[in-house]
């Protein structure tokens, strides 16, 4: 299997964690693939999933890496520092005291230094929660503002474990606005990206490519 992505602009994505468990469940729910462990093949190279016939899907993300040199966000009249990695594709994050903070994100924030991203990047905004949790909302480059992403949550689960000053493995329980993930860090910044994967409706996209 191979899956392509595209952003709500049309642009290429090279990776997309929730994408690729959506799909993983459609193959399992349509009779395509069996259940268990398999691949699916990415721009960012293969990546293995589990996948049940009901219930979360585990994705491994491959490795998360640190990019030295300092970053800031600015949206909302406010700029902050931040951390920025690579997962397959390039991620700025920030660590806010209130995700009300931020403000609108239609618009890309502005991140420097802007030469870091020649073709874009997401951008995570992240808050501790008391439980020891961590709530986020992304602008992805190409779509804006989304209820989620996957390879989000993965820079964010290594971020988070460097700005507490953690040492590997790591285990955090993300919450963006479309619902509780979790990810896995092991000892050499591998990250895994389980969740839930709901299949909402059927439809034909053959009238729409003529």
């Amino acid at each position: 299997w191979f899956m392509d992505y595209r952003n709500a602009d049309g642009s290429l994505a090279e990776m997309c964690g929730n994408g690729i468990r959506v799909m993983a469940r459609y193959l399992v729910d349509r009779g395509h693939q069996g259940a268990g462990i398999f691949s699916i093949l990415t721009r960012d190279g293969a990546k293995y999933l589990s996948a049940d016939v009901a219930g979360d899907i585990s994705v491994n993300m491959g490795q998360v890496e640190v990019i030295d040199g300092e970053i800031t966000a600015a949206n909302n009249g406010k700029v902050w520092s931040g951390y920025n990695l690579n997962i397959g594709n390039p991620h700025a994050v920030v660590f806010v005291d209130s995700l009300d903070d931020v403000g609108d994100l239609k618009d890309p924030p502005v991140v420097r230094p802007k030469e870091e991203y020649p073709e874009g990047v997401n951008v995570e905004f992240v808050q501790f929660l008391e439980n020891g949790e961590l709530a986020m909302r992304v602008h992805e480059r190409g779509s804006g503002e989304t209820r989620s992403c996957g390879t989000g949550t993965c820079a964010v689960a290594l971020a988070a474990t460097l700005k507490k000053g953690m040492k590997l493995p790591a285990k955090w329980v993300i919450n963006p606005p479309g619902g509780r993930l979790v990810v896995e860090i092991d000892p050499h910044s591998n990250a895994t990206l389980t969740g839930p994967a709901v299949l909402l409706n059927d439809f034909d996209l053959e009238p729409y490519l003529g």
